[in-house]
């Protein structure tokens, strides 16, 4: 049996593919390819009035980096709406170990020292793919996401897969592409580089809003 390698992770992500399991207590993986693909275009993230009031009020603070196994903890929690998740102990510790390499990136939103929301996601070239996201307040997931897209368009990211489309994400302009359109972007995008790090982390509500352009 093939030991699951993040050489070997980072391949199958340059091929549009990666990995899921049947439940959290599943040990075993699958390769996944969808015919139908979510992305969100970095120059269409639809920012709600609302949401941007949200934002300028800073209700949390936010960070990169700084508890990545945290938060993929958080996203396999079970909870009412989702009593089991995919991301199994396999998974965990592949995308630690990713991490540790800095091809895997997280987004935390706090309150003081309580950990409110956040998700996490894979870095290849200029192409950031999104895995999962939680939120245990108001908006948190939404805010960590726009921050993420902030960054990501400052660093020079040209693709940001968010796997499928769900309603929640379509809110905001997740759409869908075909598995070939996909594959082609994600070519372009494996051709350039792009910095995570580009956007200080000082930035303000107002510099992250400005540079998402979207609003109703």
């Amino acid at each position: 049996m093939t030991v699951l390698t993040t050489e070997i992770l980072l391949n199958a992500y340059s091929h549009g593919i990666f990995p899921m399991s049947e439940s959290q207590d599943d040990p075993d993986l699958f390769w996944v390819d969808p015919e139908w693909r979510g992305i969100f275009p970095l120059d269409d993230f639809h920012v709600s009035k609302s949401l941007a009031k949200v934002i300028r009020k800073q209700p949390y603070t936010i960070t990169f980096d700084t508890c990545f196994r945290r938060v993929m903890k958080e996203c396999a929690a079970s909870n009412k709406e989702r009593p089991t998740t995919w991301i199994n102990r396999a998974i965990l510790d592949l995308y630690t170990e990713l991490h540790l390499e800095g091809h895997a990136h997280s987004v935390e939103c706090w309150i003081g020292d309580e950990l409110v929301g956040g998700l996490y996601g894979v870095s290849i070239g200029s192409a950031f793919c999104g895995e999962s996201m939680f939120s245990r307040k108001s908006n948190a997931s939404k805010i960590a996401l726009a921050y993420l897209i902030a960054r990501l368009k400052a660093g020079g990211f040209q693709l940001l897969d968010t796997q499928f489309v769900t309603d929640h994400l379509a809110t905001m302009g997740a759409v869908e592409i075909s598995r070939e359109e996909y594959h082609r972007r994600l070519t372009l995008a494996l051709e350039k580089k792009a910095d995570f790090y580009s956007l200080s982390e000082d930035a303000g509500p107002s510099e992250i809003l400005q540079s998402i352009t979207q609003t109703s």
